[in-house]
């Protein structure tokens, strides 16, 4: 009961920043979160290896934005998508997602309850969603399930590294004491931003999120951090 309670806070403040938050993400990131989400979907179509795919589905889709690179990365590709599909279990998040992309189709739910029938999608991603996922291994389980064999799973997140080089120290200062503050000056709730770095400073580290997804039967084919172990994309195929 404890974790449905924790996940149902953290679902309630999502809802009370969705207007304003894609612009405290771009400010936040500097904008270079842009260059994280296109190599993460063009990595992932090179994976793949197919120029028709039928189902990516983004999990903890959010206001859509990683959704809108799928699209644009496929069409510089030359890759087909039939069907994006966002799940989310916010409301407030995902009606800011239908306003931008009202051709893609949404699910308001948990991602450990993806309302999808078993092995129908290609590529699975969630991005800077993983964290907020309370039931993580069970995540990880039901994306093994919806995805087909030899799918993909695209993983972004802020990361929790042990190797604390000065450079890290430096990261682990703007992500403690500036960040929530620019993020809670856009969105009027400093609770919602004083949550990011506190989350991932409780994280699973990289070595831990690799054993996970090898549990819940993924083999690991990439993991990459980027600017300054900020962000750390790792790609997984189900077996």
């Amino acid at each position: 009961m404890q974790q449905e309670q924790k996940q149902e806070k953290i679902v309630s403040m999502f809802d009370d920043i969705a207007p304003t938050y894609d612009t405290a993400n771009r400010v936040m990131s500097m904008g270079v979160d842009i260059s994280w989400r296109k190599k993460a979907c063009d990595l992932a179509f090179e994976f793949y290896n197919k120029k028709n795919i039928e189902k990516i589905v983004d999990v903890a889709c959010g206001t859509g934005d990683m959704m809108g690179f799928w699209q644009k990365q496929a069409q510089k590709a030359g890759v087909s998508i039939d069907k994006l599909i966002g799940v989310d279990p916010s409301v407030g998040m995902v009606d800011v997602a239908k306003k931008k992309f009202p051709d893609f189709e949404y699910h308001i739910a948990k991602a450990t309850e993806i309302p999808l029938e078993k092995e129908v999608a290609d590529i699975l991603s969630i991005t800077y969603g993983i964290r907020n996922v309370v039931e993580r291994q069970e995540a990880f389980y039901e994306f093994n399930r919806v995805l087909k064999q030899n799918g993909l799973v695209v993983i972004l997140e802020f990361m929790k590294d042990e190797n604390k080089t000065l450079l890290k120290k430096i990261r682990d200062i703007y992500m403690h004491k500036i960040l929530p503050y620019v993020g809670g000056l856009i969105s009027k709730n400093l609770e919602a931003y004083t949550y990011l770095p506190d989350s991932i400073e409780n994280f699973v580290t990289i070595q831990g999120m690799q054993k996970e997804l090898e549990t819940a039967g993924f083999e690991i084919l990439y993991t990459q951090s980027f600017s300054m172990d900020i962000s750390t994309l790792m790609i997984a195929r189900k077996k």
